[in-house]
């Protein structure tokens, strides 16, 4: 029996757009970023997740990094299948002395459409996928933290992740209404070294907006404790010359304010087209934010005053999904939203 066991691993994947999180045996024995690096001339793959990292943004021409998804979906098909490929061989200390058949439970953005729902499913079967089982992102971030989903009552989930923010009404094991906007971490991003270049004269990278955002990312102007001011280092526009600045909470506010004001409209909408029978329930249970947008500091205070509903930030939100998604590996069988 345990050899058949071993012949058959069972994985959850959360494929997202900045990190993938892979869960074997009930732990999360992979959470890397979502990056390849590759040699150009023999198409090789040289690194993945935080090694390829390392390389963004500062290779020679014959090495590039590719991050196979974008907005959520794949955006480069053979990259994406080799990155689950390198990933997966990650969950072993050692090489295995045969390659076992996986069973993959992958979770999707809810607005996805069914030709890029193929191309999850070519990409893990290419990477040694014997069976395939899709997930909506909403659906298993609910499970992740813990509301059973197959009640009838309504929860509202927001997952703000790298590529999309998804926004579900999720009761009796279904989604009633969802919002799935394309506007998420990675816009955030790129507010950050739009706001460096116009307000600072700065050039930065996108591994440099990233720092600014973890560590003084902000939806509020005002916060009861703020964070320190970070030190950026970029390329001065005028001179040419690397120069480092200070930047405060408050200025990333006001940079990234614009796209967060596009995710409270996608919440209000959301919220518009509940039933109002799961509307009632929403006023009394709140509203629940997971995904790496969700560590914005002031985010959940900015929409609860925007809905004057309660907002609950998951207890580790960046890892919810893949935890709702490794419950459902485990219940495959009961859960009729599981799509094969």
């Amino acid at each position: 029996m345990a050899l058949f066991n071993f012949f058959n691993q069972e994985i959850a994947i959360d494929l997202g757009t900045a990190n993938t999180l892979i869960i074997h045996d009930n732990k999360v024995v992979v959470d890397e970023p979502s990056i390849v690096a590759i040699d150009r001339t023999t198409n090789k793959v040289i690194a993945v997740g935080k090694r390829a990292m390392q390389m963004h943004e500062k290779t020679h021409e014959n090495i590039k990094t590719v991050r196979p998804l974008k907005d959520g979906v794949i955006a480069d098909f053979n990259a994406a299948e080799n990155m689950i490929r390198e990933m997966i061989k990650m969950i072993y200390k050692s090489k295995p002395l045969f390659s076992p058949s996986y069973t993959m439970v992958i979770c999707i953005p809810s607005g996805i459409t069914e030709v890029e729902k193929r191309a999850v499913k070519d990409s893990a079967e290419q990477a040694g996928a014997r069976e395939v089982w899709l997930i909506y992102e909403p659906m298993a971030a609910a499970i992740g933290i813990g509301i059973d989903v197959e009640e009838p009552v309504g929860n509202m989930i927001i997952d703000i992740g790298g590529g999309t923010t998804e926004i579900a009404v999720i009761a009796l094991s279904g989604i009633v209404c969802d919002q799935s906007i394309r506007v998420a971490g990675d816009e955030f991003t790129l507010d950050i070294i739009d706001f460096m270049r116009r307000q600072h004269n700065m050039m930065i990278g996108e591994r440099t907006a990233e720092n600014i955002k973890i560590h003084v990312g902000s939806a509020l102007t005002e916060l009861d404790n703020p964070p320190d001011d970070f030190a950026v280092n970029g390329r001065d526009l005028m001179t040419g010359i690397p120069k480092q600045i200070m930047v405060s909470y408050s200025e990333i506010a006001h940079a990234i304010d614009k796209s967060i004001s596009k995710i409270e409209e996608a919440v209000l909408k959301g919220l518009e087209t509940t039933p109002p029978e799961l509307a009632a329930d929403i006023y009394k249970t709140g509203l629940y934010l997971t995904g790496g947008g969700a560590l914005i500091r002031g985010l959940d205070k900015r929409l609860s005053q925007k809905t004057k509903l309660p907002v609950h930030v998951a207890e580790d939100p960046l890892r919810a999904v893949v935890r709702g998604t490794g419950k459902a590996l485990k219940n495959i069988g009961k859960f009729s939203f599981l799509m094969g």
